[in-house]
């Protein structure tokens, strides 16, 4: 198993108090950002059935969180919707690399995850190829983010050390072991509001989820 060189800084792997969830979720509705706080896994992954409606256009992007609540799993299993995972690998021959982008970027649903959110309601999510951001901007109709309250923050400030801190190490030691290479903070999206209603979710999990 491949080791990063990275050294995650544990400041933030502990899970938010009740006032700084309070204080986020508060923030993230006053940003026009629909917003659930529940208990565990399973109470997470029910509210996200919830709002998913039934046979709609789904694609999950790659997430710890999803995969350990179970929820990309069943997405991809269930029957119940058009898996936009299952049909880019339909679209994996030589000339069909534009027909997978626009699936990707515009499905009906995006189901994912973040790796900081602010007492200001601010979304932060890195990646290394951007794939997964452009549905999460505007692309997608429907966006929903399951995030472990370990994910929240004082400011901005502590978003970015977050990312860098805690993310990077743990992704690039995952990307080190899935993929062979290392990972990077090549492209950064914030969210400051969402001016369509309902358009974006987010599911705070009482539980350490993801990175």
């Amino acid at each position: 198993m491949a080791k990063s060189q990275l050294e995650p800084n544990t400041e933030f792997s502990y899970l938010a108090s009740q006032e700084r969830i309070a204080r986020t979720a508060e923030a993230l509705t006053a940003n026009g950002i629909q917003t659930f706080v529940v208990v565990d896994a399973d109470e997470a992954r029910k509210k996200v059935f919830e709002l998913i409606p039934q046979g709609a256009e789904v694609f999950n992007a790659t997430s710890q969180t999803i995969d350990q609540i179970g929820v990309a799993a069943e997405i991809e299993s269930s029957g119940r919707y058009e898996v936009v995972r299952n049909r880019l690998v339909e679209f994996d021959q030589e000339g069909q690399e534009r027909a997978k982008r626009q699936l990707g970027a515009a499905p009906d649903v995006l189901v994912a995850s973040v790796h900081a959110i602010t007492e200001q309601g601010q979304l932060l999510i890195a990646s290394m190829s951007g794939s997964q951001l452009g549905a999460g901007v505007s692309g997608a109709a429907k966006v929903i983010y399951v995030v472990g309250v370990q994910k929240l923050v004082a400011n901005l400030n502590d978003g970015f050390r977050r990312l860098y801190e805690y993310t990077l190490p743990l992704e690039d030691e995952r990307a080190l072991n899935a993929y062979g290479v290392n990972s990077a903070v090549n492209k950064l999206l914030i969210i400051n509001r969402e001016i369509f209603p309902g358009r974006i979710s987010v599911v705070l999990v009482n539980e350490n989820l993801g990175f």
